[in-house]
C-alpha cells in the first residue's frame, strides 16, 4: 500500500516500495523504526516491542517496563530463578531476611512486613 500507510515515526506518507508493519494499525518507512528510548534502528536483526504505539528495543522495554527485583529494583532476564512473596518477585540472591540479612530459601518460613521480608525468628 505504498503512498496509503502514514509512518508512525515521522507522521510522513510512505512512498518507499517497502515498508514495516509491526501491528496491524503501525506501520513505518525502514529508516524511520527506532527504538523510541536509545535511537536504535529496529529491522530484522533487533527484537521490536510496543507500549503506547511507541517502539523499543528489547533491552530498553526490559529496563522500562519490566518486572523488577522488589529489593534491588533491577530487571531480571530470562534465566534467572525467582522468588516471590504476594505480589513481589525476588532475586535469589536479594530474597533476604531484612533484620538479620539471612538468605531466605525455599521451604524456609517468613514474614512480609509492608516491603520487608523476615525469617521465622525475626517476625517472632
Amino acid at each position: 500500500r505504498p503512498g496509503l500507510a502514514l509512518c508512525a515515526g515521522c507522521g510522513g506518507r510512505i512512498q518507499d516500495p517497502f515498508l514495516l508493519r509491526v501491528s496491524p494499525d503501525l506501520e513505518w518507512h525502514v529508516a524511520c523504526l527506532k527504538c523510541a528510548e536509545c535511537g536504535q534502528p529496529l529491522d530484522e536483526t533487533c527484537t521490536c516491542f510496543l507500549r503506547d504505539g511507541k517502539a523499543y528495543c528489547k533491552r530498553d522495554y526490559s529496563r522500562l517496563f519490566g518486572i523488577k527485583c522488589a529489593q534491588c529494583r533491577a530487571s531480571f532476564s530470562s534465566s534467572d530463578l525467582v522468588m516471590r512473596a504476594r505480589d513481589h518477585v525476588y532475586h535469589l540472591e536479594c530474597f533476604r531476611c531484612a533484620a538479620c540479612g539471612r538468605q531466605l530459601l525455599p521451604g524456609d518460613q517468613f514474614c512480609l512486613r509492608d516491603r520487608d521480608l523476615l525469617c521465622r525468628a525475626d517476625h517472632g
